[in-house]
């Protein structure tokens, strides 16, 4: 074994839901590397950074960040990757020579579940349309435009918020009204649901997709449940779902390979063990 009983986790408020654990606690295991993951609930009344540095002299080296906490979490580190540089918000937390490196890696793991998930499809040479304008959709329109997309669409309940992330992707973004979203969609390759609506308990996405363009792809980020009333409605229509299992796997990855140097495989394996956990829900 490698890695020294070293300490990694995942930050939040609440916590008690991540499916991180398991994740990364699958890897380790895979790479025989001796570490931990923990669900680690910060209040979001506490003093970030004195938290983060409690933590660094308790053995960590390294957590990942969910909700409230990404863009405390950047302001508190030391220094950022570009990702987090761009987006203001940090997901990934590298505590080194007592350090803090902020990274964000929503976008790249995004854009991976994509080529995993909707493999030999050409969504990059056709538009986007994006719904919703919190963190994800931030993380993901950078994404999309470093990706080469030149035409992004964004639509969002409240056209307010879409229109404060237009200068994230310049003149590759344009905004539309949310009761328009149907003619956005015209011919595009595909299209992005970072909203709450399709999630348990929340309402279903109410959205045609008639007028997406042949063999699109439809992706939902959420994945509770793992096959949303969108998803469900793509496939049937013959176009290609991918469900929002894949970003979560693969920004995993990604923060496993900045703590440990290695890459872990998303395999089928693992994807079946958060299946089987999520049907316990």
């Amino acid at each position: 074994m490698v890695g020294g009983g070293q300490k990694t986790g995942i930050i939040g408020w609440p916590v008690s839901h991540s499916r991180s654990p398991l994740l990364h606690s699958y890897w380790m295991q895979k790479h025989a590397i001796e570490a931990s993951y923990e669900r680690y609930p910060i209040d979001p009344a506490a003093d970030f950074r004195q938290a983060l540095e409690a933590m660094a002299q308790d053995g960590f080296i390294g957590a990942n960040v969910t909700i409230p906490h990404k863009e405390n979490a950047f302001a508190a580190c030391d220094s950022h990757t570009q990702p987090a540089q761009n987006l203001g918000a940090v997901n990934t937390i590298v505590m080194r020579d007592g350090r803090l490196l902020g990274a964000n890696t929503d976008g790249d793991g995004f854009i991976a579940s994509l080529e995993a998930g909707a493999p030999n499809q050409d969504w990059r040479q056709r538009p986007a349309l994006v719904l919703g304008a919190g963190g994800a959709a931030r993380a993901i329109l950078v994404a999309l435009e470093t990706a080469g997309l030149s035409d992004i669409r964004l639509v969002n309940r409240t056209r307010a918020r879409a229109e404060a992330l237009a200068p994230l992707c310049g003149q590759a973004l344009s905004i539309g009204d949310w009761d328009a979203r149907e003619a956005l969609a015209q011919e595009c390759g595909l299209l992005v649901n970072t909203t709450s609506l399709g999630m348990h308990g929340a309402p279903r996405l109410d959205m045609g997709l008639e007028t997406l363009g042949e063999k699109a792809v439809v992706t939902d980020i959420v994945y509770t449940p793992l096959e949303t009333d969108l998803l469900a409605r793509a496939r049937a229509s013959g176009l290609v779902a991918v469900d929002g299992l894949g970003m979560l796997m693969h920004q995993a990855a990604l923060s496993f390979e900045m703590w440990f140097g290695v890459r872990p495989q998303v395999d089928v394996a693992l994807r079946a063990l958060l299946v089987e956990d999520l049907g316990s829900l």
